[in-house]
C-alpha cells in the first residue's frame, strides 16, 4: 500500500500547469505538495461531487490538463460519473481515485462492498480508454510521466494506507487549504476567466 501523500508528491513532479482538484481527505496532503495553489481547487462540502467539479472544468478549458484527487467512497457516492465522464471523453482529465477502503473523513467506516470491485474495472467498463491500479509507489512512480502524457480520460485507482481524521468533519480545513469560494476565484483568475 502507498502513503497518499508519497503518491501526491510523484503526481505533482508531473503536474506542470494542470489544475488540481481535490476532495475530502486528499486537500490537505495535496495542500502540502503542491506549488501552484492558485491552481488548486479543494472540493468541500460535496462528497461525491468532486468528479462532476473536475469534468466541467475540463470540458470548459479542453487545453487545460486537469487532474482530480477522488476518493473511493466519494466515487461510490456518485458512481454515474464515471459513465459521464466517459461519454464525455475529456482528452485532458487523470481521475485519481484513493482507494483506502473506509470513509476516513467521517471516522474510519468501512465503504460498501470494500475488496469485492475494482475501480479500474469499473472505469474501463464505463468506456474510460484506460484505467491502471497501483499498491506500489515506485511501481506508479516509475509509469507517472507515460500515465499523464496519455490521451484522457483516465482512471489510476491507488491503494493507499488509511488515515482516519480524528476531528470531526467540517470543523477545519487542513493547512494550506483554501476555503472553496476563494479556491474558485483563485483557478478562475489563474485560467483567466471571469467570474459569471
Amino acid at each position: 500500500m502507498i502513503l497518499q501523500r508519497d503518491l501526491m508528491a510523484a503526481v505533482a513532479q508531473q503536474r506542470d500547469s494542470a489544475v488540481v482538484v481535490t476532495t475530502m481527505g486528499s486537500r490537505g496532503d495535496w495542500a502540502q505538495v503542491s506549488s501552484t495553489p492558485q491552481r488548486d481547487l479543494p472540493v468541500s462540502g460535496a462528497m461525491g461531487k468532486a468528479s462532476s467539479m473536475a469534468l466541467g472544468i475540463a470540458l470548459a478549458q479542453p487545453d487545460v490538463k486537469v487532474i482530480l484527487f477522488d476518493g473511493d467512497g466519494s466515487l461510490l457516492m456518485n458512481l454515474g460519473a464515471l459513465i459521464a465522464i466517459a461519454n464525455k471523453a475529456p482528452g485532458n482529465l487523470y481521475h485519481f481515485v484513493m482507494e483506502n477502503g473506509v470513509y476516513a473523513t467521517t471516522g474510519g467506516q468501512p465503504i460498501p462492498g470494500q475488496g469485492r470491485f475494482s475501480m479500474a474495472k469499473l472505469a474501463l467498463a464505463s468506456g474510460y480508454p484506460a484505467a491502471y491500479e497501483f499498491d506500489d509507489l515506485e511501481d506508479f512512480s516509475t509509469r507517472a510521466a507515460d500515465i499523464l502524457s496519455q490521451r484522457g480520460p483516465v482512471l489510476v485507482c491507488a491503494k493507499i494506507v488509511p488515515e482516519v481524521e480524528e476531528e470531526s468533519p467540517g470543523t477545519t480545513l487542513p493547512p494550506g487549504v483554501l476555503p472553496m469560494r476563494q479556491a474558485v476565484r483563485e483557478v478562475q483568475k489563474a485560467l483567466g476567466v471571469s467570474p459569471g
